[in-house]
């Protein structure tokens, strides 16, 4: 290597790569096949690693899924245009007509849904946000029109004598008797300025995790990641996971009326109309960064009546529980949670290519977006090649993949809940569903190892695990960005028991490691 090149080499986020040398984990994989990575240790042998971080959720099929891998060649060898925008693609519309076929089957509704791609599921998450507040922006438009038209009405029948303005009317809108009706149209035009210049707001649960874009940090809880950014974008009200009846009150808290003068007989009539200001709710069925929390089918419904209700879009991301990870295609389906809008990435791609896609119900999908939004490079040849054949794998032989990761789930599932058992005073409780499942660990603070002791107060607890079980046990797996006690493990629907069996091992061997303040967990003896 060249000094030009070596220098390049560290100049590549050097910070993290320090993070994962201390950590013990900077190894270069050199192959990857189903659930292994492979490198090559100090004498050039290759030695196999378990990766159960399965790249954070993205390899549903694994590493290097063959019919993945020859839809690549496939497409290489054809010598097909990656890049040939503004032009006919047949594999895009047919990626969306069969994510439509699937949400018709999983949520037994015919009402199509348009797709927009992106390259990313941040990008996505913006897409819908953009999206949700183009359609508020409309609909604020639409109704300031019907304001004005009716106040102008207003405005004639009085000047002509048709009607009159009762006092009270005045009185209601703050106006004197004695200013008349021009000082009530300019309040009910104040009024509806006022809420036009009102930011929107986008409802999302505590713990959620949408991205670090400008716009989707917003959506993200953890406030080490959003709050340098805050004031870059429209931003979110949190509201408190699993609560019942807390999505009702924050969206009463964002309510908005305004002031409409309308020609009801011979009167002038004071009406209020509904202003919208929540641009949409935004959550993940299983939260993904947030510790592998599960949304309920009751806080489910409250989000989808109160959506109803107040006229919102709701927004599934399923970037990471999506693509059959927990035995449906969407994880929503799961709890019957109609979508207005889903989120799709990572497991998109196949594990090969970077795409991403929302899906926007017909009866919210605002065609002049198009003209909006654009992005070089998604919608490109390549990826939604492979994308359509992911989605076609998964399909293949009535779901059968989805069988796999249900059955894996369950499998992993029991062996993580024995581990739990086992030692309940290390493992403080197993969360998940399929293929994504989180193992949360009781803090240790209290740690005759004054090293664990420090990790824990720093927030990098879950990360010395990581760093262990790769180093002892050669297994790979992170723990989750805003709930650093809990391990994530997301791997593909082709897990066996043998490598179940292997991490059972691996983690009842750090749980006794933990009981008794062993120095070996940091590698010293």
């Amino acid at each position: 290597m060249t000094t030009t090149e070596s220098r390049t080499t560290e100049l590549a986020e050097p910070q993290m790569l320090g993070f994962l040398a201390q950590l013990g984990i900077d190894v270069e994989f050199t192959r990857a096949e189903g659930d292994t990575l492979f490198y090559r240790d100090a004498g050039g042998r290759e030695v196999p690693v378990l990766d159960f971080a399965g790249g954070y959720g993205a390899l549903i099929l694994g590493h290097n899924h063959p019919e993945i891998v020859g839809a690549a060649h496939e497409f290489l060898s054809a010598g097909r245009p990656v890049l040939a925008q503004a032009s006919r693609q047949s594999d895009p519309a047919a990626v969306v007509g069969l994510l439509n076929t699937i949400l018709r089957r999983e949520f037994g509704d015919p009402e199509p849904y348009y797709g927009v791609f992106a390259n990313s599921g941040a990008e996505a998450v913006e897409v819908a946000m953009k999206h949700a507040e183009f359609a508020r922006v409309l609909r604020v438009r639409e109704l300031l029109t019907e304001i004005e038209t009716h106040l102008t009405d207003a405005v004639e029948a009085v000047r002509s004598g048709a009607a009159r303005v009762p006092e009270q009317v005045l009185r209601d809108l703050g106006v004197a008797p004695g200013d008349g009706l021009d000082a009530a149209a300019e309040r009910v035009r104040a009024a509806a300025a006022a809420c036009a210049a009102r930011p929107p707001v986008f409802l999302t649960f505590a713990g959620s995790f949408h991205g670090k874009l400008a716009g989707s940090i917003q959506l993200t809880h953890n406030a080490d990641f959003r709050v340098p950014f805050a004031g870059m974008a429209a931003g979110a009200r949190f509201i408190a996971f699993e609560e019942p009846g807390a999505v009702a009150r924050a969206v009463e808290a964002e309510r908005a009326e305004v002031p409409e003068l309308l020609v009801d007989g011979d009167e002038i009539r004071l009406a209020r109309r509904p202003f919208p200001v929540v641009a949409a709710f935004v959550l993940e069925v299983i939260q993904g960064e947030g510790g592998i929390r599960t949304v309920s089918a009751p806080i489910a419904a409250e989000v989808r009546a109160a959506a109803d209700a107040a006229g919102f879009p709701v927004v599934v991301d399923e970037i990471q529980s999506g693509m059959g990870r927990t035995g449906a295609f969407f994880a929503a389906a799961h709890l019957q949670l109609r979508p207005d809008y889903v989120v799709l990435a990572k497991g998109l791609g196949g594990g090969l290519a970077k795409t991403a896609l929302t899906l926007i119900r017909e009866s919210f999908y605002r065609p002049d977006f198009e003209l909006l939004h654009s992005s070089t490079f998604a919608r490109d040849g390549f990826s939604t090649a492979l994308a359509l054949r992911a989605l076609r794998v998964l399909e293949a032989d009535g779901g059968a993949v989805y069988r796999l990761a249900e059955r894996a789930g369950e499998r992993l599932r029991g062996t993580l809940e024995k581990v739990r058992a086992d030692f309940p005073d290390i493992v403080a409780e197993v969360r998940g569903r399929g293929l994504m499942l989180g193992v949360e660990f009781h803090e240790q603070s209290a740690s005759p190892l004054h090293p664990l002791r420090e990790a824990d107060t720093a927030g990098i607890l879950g990360y010395v695990f990581s760093g262990y079980l790769f180093g002892a046990h050669r297994i790979r797996t992170f723990p989750t960005a805003s709930a650093v006690r809990t391990l994530r493990l997301e791997p593909s629907a082709h897990l066996d028991d043998e490598s179940i069996a292997e991490l059972d091992g691996a983690l009842r061997t750090l749980c006794t490691l933990l009981r008794a303040g062993d120095p070996r967990l940091f590698g010293v003896v």
